[in-house]
Order: C-alpha cells, then sequence, then structure tokens
C-alpha cells in the first residue's frame, strides 16, 4: 500500500496550525489528517507508549480474576492469560501499522468498514467505553492505592488523580507521548521489584482446581478485552510518525508493549492470589500487603502513576472517539473541550465505583470484548481486502460525509446482537447456551467475531459502497 503525499488528495480534512513536537502546546484541531511537515517520532516509542499504561492495578486485577472468581489452577490462568493477550496484542499491531500512511485517528479510519454514519456505532461505544468507562476502571484503582498511600479520603484521592489525568488528555498528543516515556523506567523498575518478590512467595499449587473449560474461557475473553480495549485508540498514537515509517516496525513495537506488560503483570496478579489475603474485597491493599513496608509503598505510588497513564490515553482518544462521530463543533480545540468534559462525566461514574470495584470490573472487561470482538472483526477483514489499494484512492472517503458502507455496521449489529444473547455470561444476564451448559464459559467475543466476519463478506459485494475506491 503506498503512502499519502503531497498534495493531498481532494477532501482530506486537513489539521491546521503548527504543533511540531512541543509538548506545552494544547494539540490544535480533532480528527483531522496530520500534514507531512508535522510528522515526527520513531516506531521505537510505541514500546513505551503502549507499556506504561498496562503498569498499573487494572492490569494485575485481571490475573486476579482469573484465580479469585473464574476458578483457574495458576497455570491454567498463565495459559489463559497470554492466549487472550496474544490475540489482542496482534490485532493492536495490525491496526496500529496504518497509522503512518493515513495520518488519521483509529476511529476516522473505522468509517472506511463502516460509512461516514455508519461508524457512529463502533466511534460512540468507543467514546463511552474510553472517555468513560476505561476512564473510572482506572481512577478507581489510582484513588484507592492512593488511600491507602496516604490515608486520605477516597473522594479527595479521585479528584487528585483524575485532575491530573484530564490535563496530560486535555494537551493532547505530545504531552501523552512524553508523560508515557518518563513514566516507563520509574513503572517498570517498582513492578519489576513487586513482581520479583510476589512470584517468589507464590504457591502455584494452592490455586483454584473448579475453572474448567467454563472459567478458562472467561478468562480468555477478560484477557482478549483488556489488551484490545486498546485496539480502537490505535493509529491515534502512531499518525504522527512519518508517512514512510515501517509497518513492521510500528506493528512489532506496539504489539509487544501491550503483550509484555499485559502478560507479567496479569501472571503476577495471578500469583498474588495463591500467597492470601482479601483480593476482591481490599484488591490493592492485599497486593502491596504480600511486600515490604517501602516496597510496597513504592508500588501503591506506582499504581496511582500507572492509573494516570492509562486514563491519559482513555481521555485523549475517548474524545477523539467522540468528535470522529462527525458533528460539526465550531470550536477550534474541540478534542481538547471533549476531553475536559468526558473526565468530568468519568469523574462521577468512578465516584459510584469507589466500592463492590471486582464485580464491576469483571463485567466490564467482558462487556468490551463483546463489541471490539464484531468491530474487530470487520476492521480486520476490510483492511486485508484493501492492502493493494493506494491510500490516495480511498484517504478523501475519510471525510466525506456522503461515503457509505453499510454492510459494516450490520455485520456488527448482528454480530453482537446473537453472540450476547447467545453466549453472554454476566453476573446479570447469562446467554441461552451457556444457562443450559455452564462448562462453556462465554465465548460471546469469539461467536460474535466470526458472525460479524461472516456477514460482512456477504454483505459488502450486494450492498456495495456508494463511491468505491479506484484501484
Amino acid at each position: 500500500m503506498t503512502v499519502i503525499k503531497d498534495p493531498v488528495p481532494p477532501g482530506v480534512e486537513v489539521r491546521e496550525g503548527t504543533y511540531g513536537e512541543r509538548v506545552t502546546t494544547v494539540e490544535p484541531g480533532g480528527v483531522e489528517f496530520i500534514s507531512l511537515s508535522e510528522r515526527h517520532g520513531r516506531p521505537l516509542q510505541l514500546f513505551w507508549m503502549w507499556t506504561s499504561p498496562n503498569l498499573e492495578f487494572a492490569t494485575v486485577f485481571v490475573g486476579v480474576l482469573s484465580i479469585a472468581v473464574f476458578g483457574l489452577s495458576f497455570w491454567q490462568a498463565v495459559l489463559a492469560i497470554t492466549v487472550g493477550t496474544a490475540l489482542g496484542s496482534t490485532s493492536h499491531g495490525l491496526l496500529s501499522a496504518r497509522g503512518p500512511a493515513y495520518g488519521v485517528p483509529q476511529m476516522v479510519l473505522s468509517r472506511l468498514s463502516f460509512g461516514y454514519w455508519g461508524n457512529v456505532l463502533p466511534a460512540g461505544l468507543n467514546a463511552v467505553t474510553a472517555g468513560i468507562g476505561w476512564f473510572a476502571v482506572n481512577s478507581v484503582s489510582g484513588a484507592l492505592a492512593l488511600n491507602s498511600l496516604t490515608h486520605m479520603s477516597k473522594p479527595l484521592c479521585l479528584v487528585i488523580v483524575v485532575v491530573i489525568m484530564v490535563l496530560i488528555g486535555f494537551f493532547g498528543h505530545n504531552l501523552v507521548q512524553a508523560f508515557e516515556r518518563y513514566a516507563f523506567p520509574v513503572l517498570a523498575v517498582v513492578f519489576a521489584l513487586a513482581a520479583v518478590i510476589i512470584l517468589s512467595k507464590a504457591h502455584p499449587g494452592a490455586a483454584g482446581h473448579g475453572g474448567g473449560l467454563g472459567g478458562f474461557l472467561l478468562t480468555v475473553g477478560a484477557a482478549f478485552g483488556y489488551a484490545a480495549g486498546w485496539n480502537p485508540y490505535a493509529a491515534d498514537y502512531t499518525r504522527y510518525l512519518p508517512a514512510e515509517t515501517s509497518k513492521r516496525a510500528v506493528g512489532l513495537w506496539a504489539g509487544l508493549g501491550v503483550f509484555v506488560s499485559c502478560v507479567v503483570l496479569e501472571i503476577v496478579g495471578a500469583a498474588s492470589v495463591t500467597i492470601g489475603g482479601d483480593a476482591l474485597g481490599q484488591p490493592t491493599g492485599a497486593f502491596t500487603g504480600h511486600l515490604p513496608s517501602v516496597i510496597a509503598k513504592l508500588t501503591l505510588l506506582a499504581i496511582a502513576l500507572g492509573a494516570i497513564s492509562a486514563n491519559a490515553l482513555n481521555v485523549y482518544s475517548g474524545a477523539i472517539s467522540f468528535v470522529a462521530l462527525g458533528l460539526r463543533l465550531p470550536l477550534a480545540l474541540r478534542r481538547a473541550i471533549v476531553a475536559a468534559a468526558f473526565g468530568l462525566i468519568g469523574f462521577l461514574v468512578a465516584l459510584t465505583g469507589l466500592h463492590d470495584a471486582g464485580t464491576k470490573y469483571e463485567n466490564f472487561l467482558l462487556i468490551i470484548a463483546y463489541w471490539i470482538g464484531p468491530w474487530l472483526a470487520i476492521a480486520l477483514l476490510d483492511q486485508y481486502l484493501l492492502r493493494s489499494t493506494p491510500v490516495n484512492d480511498v484517504e478523501g472517503l475519510l471525510f466525506d460525509s456522503k461515503y457509505r458502507n453499510w454492510a459494516g455496521p450490520i455485520a456488527m449489529a448482528v454480530g453482537m446482537v446473537l453472540s450476547i444473547w447467545l453466549f453472554s455470561n454476566q453476573t446479570k444476564y447469562v446467554g441461552v447456551v451457556p444457562k443450559h451448559v455452564k462448562s462453556v464459559g462465554d465465548i460471546a467475543f469469539e461467536v460474535g467475531f466470526l458472525i460479524s466476519a461472516v456477514v460482512y463478506l456477504v454483505l459488502r459485494p450486494l450492498l456495495g459502497r456508494t463511491r468505491a475506491p479506484v484501484g
């Protein structure tokens, strides 16, 4: 696939203003094409870009769930975590690789597969998931860690971490990249120390043995949901790279960043359950309670810092997804304004999650997988079908409000509805199959992926595109 060249194709919206590599300047614009003169960075930065946000307690807790809730043995948990994370990391690398060539965010690229207005379905879901859902989850984990460390009230701790998160997301791309870079060594060292201590104290034989196939598939779904939760953000952080940047290098470093950080911390989380403690009632306290005092305090600080690292991305990409809905907001800094609004809403939601966080988080991870699986099937399938089409031949469609590809939203909706109805295994809703065969666990995201892919392949040639790309 050839990369876009100057002058840009007709109809492409180019971001106005000069931004360059300035960190303390608020990023202008919203979801427009990044001109070639504004490109900077290298693929290696994507490793810490995607490692830092996962060095936090929300990642650890996925591993905790695998044993404490899903009942797996330690080694079953290790395998399920690795499989689920590998799937989500591979897709993340594939999506990230398109950013430099197209120069637009992931949820704008999604318009190719869903049409301009049909893309409201995935973009709207991602805006809510990222800017409110994930923001609330990570705000809670950061606030609980700060509360355990300082003994300040939980609401005050929540205010502190939320203000920092929103400020970083408000300033935009360059500050987000810089923050992840400088947070990386601090988080890596602290969590490495904690990991060594936890693993040395672990008793793998003390883990559960009753999870079976159902527990295994639930863990795979949760691990996939966590890793793939970053997929709708993928190109947001590669669109500023020079257009000729190696796609292989971009995909490799982005995918590795997610895979390594998630697998390591989730396994450590699973190991921590085998030591003992109230892993669900007081998750952060139980985890750090296994550590020496100094390391425990450093880990609590790192958990709060990691939550900020994750939510800087959630605020930023949540705002981008909202702007990608196609609403005409008459603001030069519309992305920044939306980021601040999401921070406020996310804060209010997080206030309700300071209690019973474990159950809410388990459900949230699975719900993410329910819609990302079908969306991902269509996005990857369309990416493959367009692999030899020059970028210039499709770039204009991304900003054309008359462009339609109804096969995308229909296939995604069908995949979501059928997979949730048949295979969902939530605390508040159990699908038809697991209700009668409990051992099946939750395979909604796998089924949704397959159904959406098949429906899209059937409908795409029948419905067609209103402005089919040349080539």
